[in-house]
């Protein structure tokens, strides 16, 4: 069988630019073109071409159904699949897909989450197709991206306040451009490259932990003899199973047009990374949900199960998403570029002006945007940013910002090279600026770095709150500017940024984030600490909030009220399920094992006795008393668990029951867990009826 080549295998399956040039009429294909770069209104008959052709190409393919394939605020993607058939009077089909049909679809809105936008009883919802982002073929079926909305149109999605967000952006730094004497420019896109950490391990040791089928993390579990601390995973060798995953999930990838470019071992053992090449943030987030997803697919065909909760082994690091974000226009202008002197490029300093007056201001808004139950398990714990916001620029453009703070000239520093001692070694050129890991939205060349978003969650949330805030700081920056007279503008931003630094220089920290020092540092500069989706949720919801995205046309307050709500409800039941799931693996599982152990090892130390009984059994006797010691103390923290879970679940008001969540109940699981792992390392791993931390991490081979 003839192996096909990567330019022939990717983007097969993808209804793109290609296929549409090749096989739609030119004036079909103008029109579609013209909708996607500028974002205009697609007419029916438009469609209705569209529709024919993508039908036929569809069902060369191996298509028999189509999909309209939207974003529920579930945080997953959702689908409902119509075939292309079409009864005829004499007892046949043809195959139709209309353009109508292609623009248009009707889901349940009342069965999908709404904080409160629909009733139950208010059923009808409307999928509407989105050309700027292409469709696709999986499984025998025409995928086309959608947005979802209620009857009364209210969006009950992620993709349709992204793309208010990428419009409110775009209008804004038109704007500033135009302004500057960019007067060419039309159309701005934020371009988006989302890093995915995963962890693989066994799919039948997956099957025998049912906090991980139920909760995607472990809630038990004794850390194994080795963890990461040799650091030899990081970049290691990949194992043959391992290796075998990643190829075949590339493939898997790129026939869907999914730019998978990177692929490494991570720091925790059975962790990995794929990262993939920058795209427009719509079609970035659309294709990071499809990689979750093939994710597992593959995994599942390989026997491997795919974690891709933000810490599912404790002790260990967990799993972020770490979203590159960068400008662009649309004649070519990446406007985070600094070029050769940052200090003289009026374009870079009026964004970056902008972006850093954005994150101080909107903070708030940026870590509500990466809060989730799972996610507050790694943020802050010396492998993730910390909660608290801050941005990382470097040497070269923290020298940058500071003359223009004080006034004074900046002396570009020459490029470095270095030699590395050995002849044979060429000299490499050295960056102007390192690299700060542990910051939580740090400038990385010619794009910002935002590390805080978790694994398990869509990207759509912090793009979103990044767009819009700063296209409120391009706002205001273009309000000053328009009754500044042209040959003056220059300097006006030079005027605006060092009065914007003076106002905002408390939110920049190239240092350690890691540190209890910088804790303290941050509570001094006043900057917010919001360790959990509780105490963060009440600032999505504050005046700045809802002024902020009514203004920009991102969310009504109706919107963003009901996003308040859907992510307490999911907080809520989250820790919810979690603690029911901790209960019933140590009161069934782990109990079970602790009690055959402890029988068998009685046994054996009467057996002992009796056949010597001047002997000693200290080390029997001294098990079975730690053992006993921690069984009684597991069943008293096992009834606190269950009586404070069920006061939390009947608190009426849902900030008041996330937050007895937060600090009763995840606190019993904390203080449940530490007596069970305690025993756990007791208990030789043959009377566990799941397998152990070590046997999980180190299984792959």
């Amino acid at each position: 069988m003839e192996t096909k080549s990567i330019p022939e295998i990717y983007g097969s399956l993808v209804f793109n630019d290609t296929v549409m040039r090749e096989r739609l009429p030119k004036d079909v294909y103008k029109a579609v073109h013209k909708t996607i770069q500028n974002g205009t209104h697609l007419e029916l008959d438009v469609a209705n071409s569209v529709a024919a052709v993508m039908k036929e190409w569809a069902i060369e393919h191996g298509a028999t159904h189509f999909t309209h394939w939207f974003q529920p605020m579930t945080g997953l993607t959702a689908e409902k699949h119509d075939s292309f058939i079409s009864p005829e009077p004499d007892g046949t089909v043809i195959m139709e897909f209309s353009g109508k049909e292609l623009v248009k679809g009707e889901p349940d809105a009342s069965s999908f989450p709404s904080g409160g936008l629909r009733a139950t009883f208010e059923a009808r919802g409307y999928t509407a197709w989105d050309p700027s982002s292409p469709a696709f073929i999986k499984d025998g079926s025409l995928y086309i991206p959608t947005a979802f909305c209620s009857y009364g149109g209210e969006a009950l999605d992620k993709k349709t306040p992204l793309l208010r967000s990428m419009n409110a952006l775009s209008d804004e730094a038109v704007k500033v451009l135009h302004l500057l004497g960019h007067s060419e420019v039309k159309h701005v896109s934020t371009t988006v490259g989302s890093e995915q950490e995963y962890f693989l391990i066994d799919k039948d040791m997956y099957m025998k932990r049912k906090d991980l089928v139920f909760t995607g993390r472990t809630l038990i579990g004794a850390p194994a003899a080795k963890g990461q601390e040799m650091e030899d995973h990081y970049f290691g060798v990949l194992k043959p199973k391992v290796s075998s995953f990643m190829h075949d999930l590339d493939e898997e990838l790129w026939k869907l047009g999914v730019p998978a470019k990177t692929k490494h071992n991570e720091v925790a053992p059975s962790q990995h990374e794929l990262a993939p090449v920058f795209e427009t943030a719509n079609v970035a987030v659309d294709h990071n949900q499809l990689t979750m997803e093939i994710m597992k697919k593959v995994a599942d065909k390989h026997h491997l199960a795919c974690l891709l909760h933000e810490k599912p082994f404790e002790g260990i690091n967990g799993s972020g998403k770490h979203n590159n974000w960068s400008i662009v226009t649309d004649t070519g202008l990446n406007l985070l570029d600094p070029g050769k002197d940052p200090s003289k490029n009026t374009s870079f300093i009026a964004f970056l002006t902008a972006i850093i007056s954005a994150v101080d201001e909107y903070a708030d808004l940026l870590r509500c945007s990466v809060a989730t139950a799972g996610n507050d398990h790694r943020l802050g714990a010396n492998e993730a940013p910390p909660a608290i916001i801050s941005i990382f620029v470097g040497d070269e453009l923290d020298a940058v910002l500071k003359s223009i703070e004080s006034g004074t000239s900046f002396t570009e520093p020459g490029k470095v090279k270095m030699a590395m001692g050995a002849p044979v070694l060429p000299h490499i050129t050295k960056d102007n600026t390192d690299r700060n890991r542990t910051s939580p939205f740090a400038f990385t060349g010619n794009k910002f770095e935002f590390r805080m978003p978790g694994s398990a969650v869509s990207v759509a949330n912090a793009n979103i709150v990044l767009n819009t805030a700063v296209a409120e700081t391009l706002s205001k920056i273009a309000d000053i500017l328009k009754d500044v007279p042209a040959e003056e503008r220059d300097a006006k931003v030079l005027e605006i940024a060092k009065d914007a630094l003076k106002n905002h220089k408390r939110i920049l920290f190239n240092g350690n984030g890691y540190t209890d020092e910088w804790v303290a540092e941050a509570e001094r500069r006043g900057l917010d600490n919001l360790k959990s989706l509780p105490e963060a949720m009440p600032r999505l919801i504050s005046k700045k909030s809802i002024d902020l995205f009514k203004k920009h046309g991102v969310f009504t307050e109706e919107e963003l009220r009901s996003r308040y709500e859907i992510n307490l409800e999911n907080y809520v039941k989250t820790v919810h399920i979690e603690s029911l799931a901790m209960q019933e693996m140590v009161r069934k599982d782990f109990t079970a094992g602790l009690v055959a152990y402890t029988k068998d090892l009685t046994a054996e130390a009467s057996q002992k006795k009796a056949l010597m009984p001047s002997s000693a059994c200290t080390l029997e006797e001294s098990t079975l008393t730690k053992l006993d010691t921690a069984a009684a103390s597991m069943m008293t923290a096992l009834d606190k668990l269950a009586a404070d879970t069920d006061a939390a679940e009947a608190k009426d008001d849902l900030l008041e029951k996330a937050n007895d969540y937060h600090a009763s109940v995840l606190a019993d699981m904390d203080a449940l867990r530490a007596i069970v792992d305690g025993a756990e390392k007791l208990i030789p791993d043959q009377y566990l009826p799941y397998p152990t931390y070590g046997a999980m991490l180190f299984s792959l081979r």
